[in-house]
Order: C-alpha cells, then sequence, then structure tokens
C-alpha cells in the first residue's frame, strides 16, 4: 500500500476513529487503526469490539492496499507533523512507513486478518434526523446516565418512538435511580416501528463528539441489538444494552401542584455559592419557599453554613425540600439562558423540573429529582 495524503485531512479522519481505542488492550490488535487505500480513497477502522467507526478520506493511492498500525502512536506522529505538509504512507513487508518532508517514521504492524469488524449484519430500521437535534437530544439526557455496573441497563441512553403531548415523538431517557432526564423531538419518518433500545454511554459520547465535527443530517439504522450511525464522512457502528428498560413513565409525578418560576442563570450561581459550605459526601443544599422568595441554605459540621435568597414567582403555602445540590447544578445547565420551573408537591416527593421561556411556554425535555434529607 501507498499513498499520498494532506496532513489536516489525515489528522482530522484519525481523530474521528483512535478516541474508542482504548489505552490498555489485553488484545494487541485492538490497539491499531486499519487502514484500506483503494479507489483514491482511504478508509481508517478502529474497534473496541463493542463500538467500531469507520472514516473515508480523499487520498492520492498510488498502490492500493490495506494495513494496521498502532493507532495512538500513529495520531502522536500525525499530529506533530507540521501543518500544510504531506504525508507520505507506505506499507512494506512488517512495517509502516510515515514520510513527510525530513522526518520519517516507521511503525510496526499486525495481520490485517486478525482485525475484528462488527459492523455487519442486517440492520431493518432506518430514519433520518438532523445532527443538531440529536446532539441536543443528547446533550439534554446524557449527564443523568448510570455508572453503576451493577445495574447495567441504565449505563446508556433509551432511544425510542412515543406518543408525546403533541403527537408522536423520538425519545431520549437517562436516569441513575436519583434523578431522570427525557428530550425528544418529532418523530421522524421511518421510525415509527422501531424498538426502544438502549445506547451504551461510550457509544453516546462518541455520536455527540462526531455530531459536532460532521454537522449535517445523520442516518440511524438499528436493529435490537445494534444501532449504526451515519455521518458525512464517518459511519459509526454500536452493540447495543441486552437489558430492559425501567418504565420511567411510573417515577414522573402527575400530582404536584406547587409552581415555582425563576431565572436558571440566576439559580445556578446561588446553589454553586450555597454548596461551597455542602458536605462533600452529601453535597446537600436546603430550599425553602414562601411567597416570592426562595431561600437556599446548606449546613456542615466542620464548615459553617450558607444562606441566600432569590426572588422567585411564587405565591403558595410555605414549604421547604432538600436536593443534591451537584444535580441541581446539572440540570439547570441544560437550560440555558432561559427560565427554570420547578413543578412540587411536598418535600419527600420527586420533583418536575422544565425550562421555561419569557413568554410562559414550557419546553418538552422534562427533569425529575428525587428529594434528599436535609
Amino acid at each position: 500500500m501507498k499513498l499520498t495524503i494532506e496532513r489536516a485531512t489525515l489528522l482530522k479522519s484519525l481523530g474521528h476513529v483512535q478516541s474508542v481505542v482504548e489505552r490498555r488492550n489485553t488484545i494487541p490488535i485492538l490497539s491499531n487503526v486499519l487502514l484500506r487505500a483503494a479507489g483514491g480513497s482511504l478508509s481508517l477502522t478502529a474497534t473496541d469490539m463493542d463500538i467500531e467507526i469507520v472514516d473515508t478520506v480523499d487520498a492520492d493511492i498510488s498502490v492500493e492496499g490495506q494495513v494496521t498500525a498502532p493507532a495512538h502512536t500513529f495520531h502522536d506522529i500525525v499530529r506533530k507533523l507540521p501543518d500544510g505538509a504531506q504525508v507520505e504512507i507506505d506499507a512494506t513487508g512488517e512495517t509502516l512507513a510515515v514520510v513527510a518532508g525530513r522526518s520519517r517514521f516507521k511503525l510496526g504492524t499486525l495481520p490485517v486478518e486478525d482485525f475484528p469488524e462488527i459492523g455487519g449484519g442486517e440492520l431493518p430500521f432506518r430514519f433520518t434526523v438532523p445532527g443538531t437535534d440529536l446532539r441536543e437530544m443528547i446533550e439534554q439526557t446524557r449527564f443523568a446516565v448510570s455508572t453503576e455496573e451493577t445495574r447495567y441497563y441504565l449505563n446508556g441512553l433509551y432511544f425510542h418512538a412515543a406518543d408525546g403531548d403533541h403527537g408522536r415523538v423520538l425519545r431520549s431517557v437517562a436516569t441513575d435511580g436519583h434523578r431522570l432526564a427525557r428530550a425528544e423531538i418529532a418523530e421522524p419518518s421511518g421510525a415509527e416501528q422501531m424498538p426502544g433500545v438502549i445506547v451504551p454511554r461510550k457509544t453516546v459520547n462518541e455520536v455527540h463528539r462526531l455530531i459536532a465535527d460532521m454537522p449535517g443530517d445523520v442516518v440511524v439504522s438499528l436493529s435490537d441489538a445494534k444501532i449504526r450511525f451515519s455521518f458525512s464522512t464517518a459511519v459509526l457502528t454500536s452493540k447495543l444494552i441486552d437489558g430492559t428498560f425501567p418504565d420511567y413513565a411510573r417515577v414522573i409525578p402527575t400530582g404536584n401542584d406547587k409552581t415555582i418560576v425563576l431565572d436558571a442563570k440566576v439559580f445556578a450561581s446561588a446553589v454553586d455559592r450555597v454548596s461551597t459550605i455542602s458536605s462533600e459526601k452529601s453535597r446537600a443544599v436546603k430550599l425553602a419557599f414562601s411567597s416570592g422568595v426562595m431561600t437556599l441554605s446548606a449546613t456542615a459540621a466542620d464548615a459553617g453554613s450558607a444562606v441566600e435568597e432569590l426572588e422567585i414567582d411564587y405565591d403558595g403555602e410555605t414549604f421547604q425540600i432538600g436536593f443534591n445540590s451537584r444535580y441541581l447544578m446539572d440540570i439547570a445547565a441544560q437550560l440555558g439562558d432561559g427560565h427554570i420551573q420547578f413543578e412540587m408537591s411536598d418535600s419527600g416527593s420527586p420533583t418536575i423540573i422544565r425550562a421555561r421561556s419569557a413568554e410562559g411556554e414550557v419546553g418538552a425535555t422534562l427533569y425529575v429529582l428525587m428529594p434528599m434529607r436535609v
């Protein structure tokens, strides 16, 4: 295999694929990227056996062929080459030569036939979604994905089609048992019959990153075991989590009759300040509500106490409730410059949190947060 490619093009493509490669691998071939040169293009493939990313770019191919090379080392070499350099890649025997100007590198290779591929198989359900919409859905929910490995079925985003308040929607849901995040967009054509699937956390993060680098529509294909995201130059295929996502609708309260509205950024900043005093273990902050005023407070035996008052839109009975401050700030961070709306019942029941516009319109994205004792 022999080819020439512009350094920036190669670096961008390597950046798309090498992030799935684990730094430490017990299987040596999984540390490598597969390069295939044919028909005027170079494809790069990397996998960890659960996720596979293939990226294809134009290149000046002199001799077609394929080879594997250490992914992170290859990426570091190209990253350190000067801007605008033309990179010559020549694979002969058991080495891969990389030449740019006066720089010359030789990398060891492993047999191409040892490189695993997971991208095959039939994926009968297929639809197209705007990349910005998909990225926003991921952004609004991925922070609530559980990291507790024993409940593996919560270690990803649950994507499914459902009936929304204003018609059919495609939803993304995440929960770790303490909080729940649910985002949705209008159901794309072709998603009507799709099965509900749990997309692993690592896959979700890779898709989020690729959308940022390759804006435009994303074609989603899936079965009940695999999912594929096709971008402008890259294709990501992933195994799905084999499990049953819990009936999340059961934890969304329907009788919360107390509504509190205030500026989301002001609230997040106040929680951040007050939580400076909260204990590292609980991160507890108490919210006390009275007519027009929210009082935030935190107390720690070894650090002292903190209190801050905020103006709110509320004219109901006085009550108080405690939350994990980090969870509050995670949710508030998703609401941007608008207002945050709390829908509450009492100090022991789950709270619904939504975005609310200046005109009083409530956003479709919904968060549920369990209270804690303070």
